[in-house]
């Protein structure tokens, strides 16, 4: 296994990411651009979710491409972030064409409950979260713990984050992926006090701090009603709306391996997939199966092991904030 030179988002080509942070607030934003639009799918699996914009990514639809993808804190107040993302993209000329040069930029997206955990219990979220994000948005490293989405989230009574992390198959293609974790589950094993899916571990990213062997508390703060997990996968590949919800579909494996439980009644749990189309999907003619079949498996694949890895990373780097103890702080084993 290959990662990108980022081991981000920012690896396939045509993505880029910025996140605006309020710490006061313990809550935040991250937005993915696609300035030459993206072929976009989602796949909700939780029974709490907090959306904009996902039925007009069915296949059946009519828009056929997105110009971002917004995953935010502050619950359905945080959706408030996405009024300035659709201004800030407006300005640049980015969107669904109108008529005498206007645009309408789709920006669909998905909100974490993150909610009492600032100096204030509604964070004071506002479409001006949004536009910073975007203006802070870049093809660089992203940087990841207790920032933007993933600023006041908590995983399984433990400090949250997000993460992001790629693969580069052997057909050339570029699979990532970028989630914020605030789960009602566990990323980790109480047994062994590591992460569930430690072996998953691509060339070190984990650092020192993945060997540790930590002490899960006794009884972990679950947060009921607090939870969910958004993410995003991305890929360089050329995908139809279609084949871009099969590919989210199958990144909730990764979800399902690395938290457990997952897709809870108290999660909202959210994947959008994103496909720039930059390359052409490898062919593989068969009397039985289309041919892209088995390259859509591929990516599939990748893409759940890109939304595991992304995960453990998401919850390793985060920083001990608003009262939520960190994977660094505990004491080890």
């Amino acid at each position: 296994m290959s990662q990108g030179k980022k081991n981000s988002l920012t690896d396939v080509e045509g993505i880029l990411v910025g996140n605006y942070t309020d710490v006061r607030a313990v809550c935040g934003v991250t937005v993915a651009i696609c300035p030459e639009g993206a072929t976009a799918g989602v796949d909700v699996r939780g029974s709490a979710p907090g959306t904009r914009e996902t039925d007009l990514l069915a296949p059946l639809n009519l828009v056929e491409k997105v110009q971002a993808i917004v995953l935010t804190g502050g619950s359905v107040y945080g959706l408030s972030v996405v009024d300035g993302v659709v201004r800030w993209l407006a300005e640049k000329g980015w969107g669904f064409p109108l008529e005498n040069s206007h645009v309408a930029p789709i920006v669909p997206a998905a909100a974490l409950f993150d909610l009492g955990r600032g100096e204030s219990y509604i964070p004071p979220v506002s479409p001006v979260w949004g536009i910073k994000a975007c203006a802070d948005a870049g093809l660089g490293a992203i940087p990841i713990g207790s920032v933007g989405a993933g600023t006041g989230a908590q995983s399984g009574g433990i400090k949250g984050g997000l993460g992001t992390a790629s693969e580069i198959l052997p057909s050339g293609l570029t699979v990532a992926a970028l989630v914020a974790v605030n789960s009602l589950g566990s990323v980790i094993d109480p047994a062994s006090g590591r992460p569930w899916e430690i072996r998953l571990e691509n060339d070190c990213e984990f650092e020192s701090i993945g060997g540790r062997s930590v002490a899960v508390p006794v009884s972990p703060v679950t947060g009921e009603n607090r939870n969910t997990t958004i993410g995003i996968v991305a890929t360089d590949a050329s995908l139809t709306k279609a084949q871009a919800q099969k590919i989210a579909q199958m990144a909730h494996d990764g979800m399902a391996r690395a938290i457990r439980p997952s897709h809870t009644m108290f999660d909202g749990d959210t994947i959008f997939c994103l496909a720039t189309n930059k390359k052409d999907l490898p062919s593989m003619p068969g009397f039985f199966a289309a041919p892209h079949a088995v390259a859509i498996n591929e990516i599939g694949r990748a893409a759940a092991d890109c939304m595991t890895r992304a995960i453990i990373r998401a919850v390793l780097a985060a920083h001990s904030l608003g009262g939520m103890i960190a994977f660094a702080d505990l004491k080890t084993r």
